[in-house]
């Protein structure tokens, strides 16, 4: 968007995608279905088709501000200044301690319903209890499924264990020892008492850390959430500096990522246009 503005870009890309391990991408209109990495590749070809740089590097510090400008530090000692900074750097997910998870992470074990429930839809899915968040993950669950376990070290009590059984979803007491993986497909938990519980399928909520580095560094004021607050254009609270995509919203999907990154570009262009007038009037 900023390329066809006929603005100057360079895109910085560390080349670590959330969703790198995952064969597909579901839920963007026209591209449902389509690898990540395919996408990014097509996205690239566009940005270059309008005069955008695509340089592969890390940030690893950002300073500056809006009326001198933006200095960036790479991890290979680049130095790129810009007028201008949106940050769209993403989230890690820090999953369970539980051997075998992160192998299968991107596969058979997956985060969002939305994103990958149709995939497993009548398998056996089993829910891992990882937050408060864990029980409408299964409420959720049980709409592509019949099958669906939570799987808790303690058994959901009160309105929690009632919602639970509502939906028809049956909940097992047990510490998860291990991920069972057969013939390179995810066949069960087996639990701390030697027992397996079977599972085609298993979902959690992992723990989100923002990679915010360049945002921290410039002073971005964060919420009670530890994410940077924004406004409705990605607009931080530090003048000249944006932000997009997981690293505001981390249960954001794809599609809702580009839609921020389109917005916050346009809003960039006009602040950079309101800018240049005030200069010009100034003078």
């Amino acid at each position: 968007m900023l390329s066809r503005a006929r603005r100057g870009v360079t895109v910085v890309d560390a080349g670590e995608p959330r969703n790198a391990q995952a064969q597909h991408m579901q839920g963007f209109f026209t591209r449902d279905g389509m690898p990540p990495a395919q996408l990014l590749e097509i996205g690239r070809t566009e940005v270059r088709g309008y005069g955008g740089e695509i340089m592969p590097g890390k940030v690893v510090h950002a300073e500056g501000n809006a009326a001198d400008g933006f200095v960036l530090t790479l991890a290979d000692g680049t130095r790129l200044r810009g007028r201008r900074l949106l940050v769209t750097t993403g989230v890690a997910d820090v999953l369970p301690d539980v051997p075998g998870l992160q192998e299968r992470w991107g596969r058979e074990v997956q985060m969002c319903p939305y994103c990958h429930g149709w995939e497993v839809r009548d398998r056996r899915i089993v829910v891992l209890a990882t937050s408060p968040n864990s029980v409408h993950q299964a409420s959720l669950l049980r709409q592509w499924s019949p099958d669906v376990t939570f799987l808790a070290a303690e058994a959901p009590a009160g309105d929690d264990a009632a919602r639970l059984a509502a939906r028809g979803v049956r909940v097992v007491r047990g510490e998860p020892r291990r991920l069972v993986v057969e013939n390179d497909r995810v066949t069960g938990f087996e639990l701390a008492d030697g027992s397996v519980l079977g599972a085609d399928a298993v979902f959690l909520a992992p723990t989100w850390v923002a990679k915010d580095g360049p945002l921290a560094d410039l002073g971005c004021e964060t919420g009670d959430d530890g994410f940077v607050k924004v406004d409705a254009t990605g607009r931080t609270s530090v003048p000249g500096v944006w932000a997009a995509g997981n690293v505001v919203a981390p249960a954001g999907q794809v599609i809702i990522a580009a839609s921020a990154g389109s917005m916050a570009a346009a809003m960039i262009n006009a602040d950079l246009i309101e800018a240049e007038v005030e200069h010009k009037l100034a003078a």
